[in-house]
């Protein structure tokens, strides 16, 4: 049996790393050990090997239901918020027809449904920010991202119903991205110990509330289905599987939790940071100007999808500081070679995202941000893999894509502002992700055009 290079402190000591500095604990591994690495971090599993050569990331991502499986129930930490039918915490069989099921609903021709739907929250909620002093990046990316997932995803729009879920849901995410809820599913004993144990049932019954919410809006689409609607939830409704099922109520809502814990704080972040590069570069924004200002005022939405720099800048974003920091974990079924070690059945490899786009064999100067790496040459899917990889890969990577880079138009070319910040910000853990470590604020100095550009959608496939 063999075994893996790993860190020498007390496993508690391990996690404490992996909670609170998650990355850099990463880089020092790394540096140490090379291109594989084992960490003990939860009682109830053996070591998690991590790996990021490119060599490593293609065999274990690549080899789905032959050497190595993606078990569904090694992410059954997350069933209390995700449910037991989320895409996420299923597998085998399961997993195979709910991606079927939910697939459609992401195919790029849908996207042009939701262009003025994204390009309306974003001028509502930039237009809200005050001219004369700065605001927080990310909460107002936050407040875009959520409402376009209320509206596209959940299809609600207004109402009693849609301010209470917003609320509820909102609370439910900022309260699960400390670092302390973290330590939860590492010691999960930890619920149970006075005043903690107060503060998880406060955090349940919000989800609760929210839950009662979601099936009365599934019961009620159920007794009036309206097939001309386009939103997400309408679309999985409609969805069958090669048997003719459709999702049950249990399993709609845990797809909708889902969708919006993997889409609302990753796109909201990912937004947050691009906009901190582009104001704090200045290079940038004059090349991301120009390009943009090159469509004129009326500009498509499929136009902006495939503009050259743009996609570069929002790639740069992602490989610099990738939000998901590592894939989805794999368990060997029979014996394997990787990164020059052999896995015997039963060990749990994960690729890490963070490292994998770090390697200065790939990107030299790993550290600064230059979108023209992504001009000048064309990344394999696992040397670039902000969006995972595999039978795992994001479901709504289209929909992430396509959300960040309408946002990031519209809020460069309409609005001329300034980076308040003087000191560098860093990455670090937000719950399951990242984040930005301090606020990141902007000023409006003016709008840039008197006319409102505007996004059009004539084209008929967003690719």
């Amino acid at each position: 049996m063999s075994t893996f290079p790993k860190p020498p402190e007390p496993n508690f000591i391990q996690v404490l790393n992996w909670v609170f500095r998650p990355m850099p604990y990463m880089v020092e591994c790394a540096r140490k050990y090379g291109d594989l690495f084992a960490l003990k971090l939860q009682s109830n599993l053996p070591p998690l090997l991590f790996v990021h050569s490119p060599e490593a990331m293609q065999q274990v991502l690549s080899n789905d239901q032959k050497e190595l499986e993606a078990p569904g129930e090694i992410n059954s930490i997350f069933e209390y918020l995700l449910g037991k039918n989320s895409v996420i915490t299923i597998s085998g069989k399961a997993h195979q027809r709910q991606r079927q099921l939910m697939m459609p609903s992401f195919h790029g021709e849908r996207m042009r449904n939701y262009a003025e739907l994204i390009e309306n929250i974003t001028t509502k909620n930039i237009n809200k920010q005050p001219k004369s002093k700065s605001f927080n990046v990310r909460n107002v990316a936050q407040e875009i991202t959520l409402q376009v997932m209320m509206e596209a995803v959940f299809g609600i729009y207004e109402g009693e119903r849609a301010e209470k879920l917003e609320h509820l849901l909102f609370e439910i995410l900022e309260q699960g991205s400390t670092p302390w809820r973290v330590i939860f599913l590492y010691f999960p004993k930890l619920k149970k110990m006075f005043g903690i144990s107060e503060i998880w049932n406060r955090q349940m019954k919000k989800q609760e509330e929210a839950d009662k919410l979601i099936y009365q809006e599934i019961e009620e689409r159920r007794a009036n289905f309206d097939p001309h609607r386009t939103d997400i939830l309408n679309l999985l409704m409609s969805a069958r599987d090669e048997d003719g099922q459709a999702m049950t109520d249990q399993e709609l809502r845990d797809e909708l939790i889902t969708l919006l814990v993997a889409g609302h704080e990753t796109t909201a972040t990912a937004i947050s940071w691009a906009l901190y590069w582009i104001h704090k570069l200045p290079e940038v924004r004059e090349k991301l100007l120009a390009e943009l200002d090159s469509l004129g005022d009326n500009f498509d939405c499929n136009t902006i999808f495939k503009l050259p720099y743009l996609t570069a800048v929002c790639n740069e974003t992602l490989r610099i500081y990738p939000v998901g920091m590592l894939t989805f974990p794999r368990r060997v079924k029979s014996p394997i070679s990787v990164a020059g070690y052999q896995l015997e059945p039963g060990t749990i490899v994960m690729g890490s995202i963070y490292l994998a786009h770090r390697r200065e064999d790939i990107y030299p100067e790993p550290e600064k941000f230059k979108p023209e790496r992504f001009l000048e040459r064309q990344f394999s899917p696992y040397e670039f893999l902000p969006f995972g990889g595999g039978a795992r890969r994001c479901l709504g990577l289209a929909f992430a894509q396509f959300e960040m880079k309408l946002v990031l138009a519209k809020i460069v070319k309409t609005w001329s502002m300034k980076l308040v910040n003087t000191q560098e910000i860093k990455p670090q853990r937000r719950g399951l992700v990242t984040g930005p470590n301090a606020p990141i604020n902007l000023l409006i100095e003016n709008v840039r055009s008197p006319k409102s550009s505007h996004i059009i959608t004539t084209e008929k496939t967003v690719v």
